[in-house]
């Protein structure tokens, strides 16, 4: 029997085989991996397979026929050399239900779980914790700026953003949840995988918000619409994989609004997206079940149509300035007309798709 060896996506066969081997243990296999390895027996078949996506572990199945072999031990010590070759020490991973003792026994600590669907782990015990008390810091921090105290009954919302980039859009409904709260928490989603990068996106929201002094701004970290909890998110996805994801991520988010005493979350309509609007669909039903309340607001719209990064991205793309001018806050068109932004222009105009699926 082989040791566990790297299976390349070039390898049309073998990922064939890892694919009906995932079937067979019913786990589909995910499309959002950058790294597949496998074990196979002395004829050459695969009987144990693993996967990863930069931090995240996932997509591990033994045939059957070989279990109580060692095999999953054996994929994960493989997966995690090559994490700690990447210089990656936080790890994610979710899993089956009936799996999660044995990832318990490896060392990944329970965050959070669907139940019946999936669990989701970390390879550090205070990972969660941590990311928690520095949202609390960040939030004393600027209450104790702006001179603000909190009542007990005072209403505090949040709103999640991408912001790829910070649109009109995104400033009505934060003006909108400014209006209506004492206090309202941005979590801006921290990880490098949109056209516009992060330090960006967050420069733009800073601007953005600067005239709301009762906004707090968050990088979301990795426990909130991230490649760990919400993949489906970032690669068209099925249905049923994409519930799921949202419900972990809601779960998640429901421990983040505890700590923090959130009790509104605020969501414009989704008319253009369909992984977006099927999460809006599982936020309205699953939050109010977590105690948040879910309020769902039109969108702005310019000329009848409602105002979405997408169509930002594509003006970009399509060098329409004047209709770009339309849609985004003047800090925002400013930016994308400037010298710091050629790398962004040139990356939005050299993709293929520039419109959230």
């Amino acid at each position: 029997m082989n040791e566990a060896a790297n299976i390349y996506p070039s390898d049309k066969r073998a990922m064939q085989e890892v694919s009906a081997l995932l079937e067979r243990e019913g786990i589909r296999l995910d499309r959002n991996l950058d790294y597949t390895c496998a074990i196979r027996d002395d004829e050459g078949h695969i009987i144990a397979t693993g996967s990863m996506y930069e931090n995240t572990l996932r997509c591990f199945a033994v045939d059957h026929r070989h279990r109580g072999e060692g095999l999953l031990n054996r994929v994960i010590s493989h997966l995690m050399e090559k994490e700690l070759e990447r210089g990656n020490l936080d790890l994610f991973l979710y899993t089956k239900v009936a799996s999660a003792r044995f990832f318990h026994d490896l060392g990944f600590y329970e965050i959070a779980r669907v139940p019946e669907r999936l669990v989701f782990m970390e390879n550090q015990p205070d990972g969660f914790r941590h990311c928690l008390s520095r949202f609390e810091r960040e939030t004393q921090a600027f209450l104790t700026e702006r001179g603000l105290t909190l009542g007990k009954d005072d209403p505090i919302a949040a709103i999640v953003m991408n912001a790829n980039p910070f649109t009109k859009g995104h400033a009505h409904l934060v003006a909108q949840a400014s209006r209506e709260n004492k206090l309202v928490h941005i979590f801006l989603l921290s990880e490098d995988v949109s056209l516009v990068p992060y330090a960006a996106r967050k420069e733009l929201v800073e601007r953005g918000i600067a005239d709301f002094g009762n906004v707090v701004l968050h990088a979301s970290g990795p426990y909130i619409i991230s490649n760990a909890t919400f993949p489906s998110y970032f690669l068209p996805d099925d249905d049923t994989a994409s519930v799921g994801h949202a419900e972990l991520d809601l779960t998640l988010f429901a421990k983040i609004a505890e700590a923090l005493s959130i009790r509104r979350r605020y969501v414009g309509e989704e008319p253009f997206s369909q992984v977006t609007g099927l999460y809006n669909k599982v936020m309205r039903e699953k939050l109010p079940e977590l105690g948040v309340e879910c309020r769902v607001i039109p969108r702005l719209a310019i000329a009848g149509r409602a105002v979405s990064a997408s169509d930002v991205r594509q003006c970009v793309k399509d060098g329409d300035w004047q209709h770009l001018q339309e849609l985004v806050p003047e800090a925002t068109y400013d930016w994308f007309r400037s010298d710091a932004a050629a790398p962004v222009r040139a990356r939005i105009a050299a993709a293929d798709r520039v419109r959230h699926h």
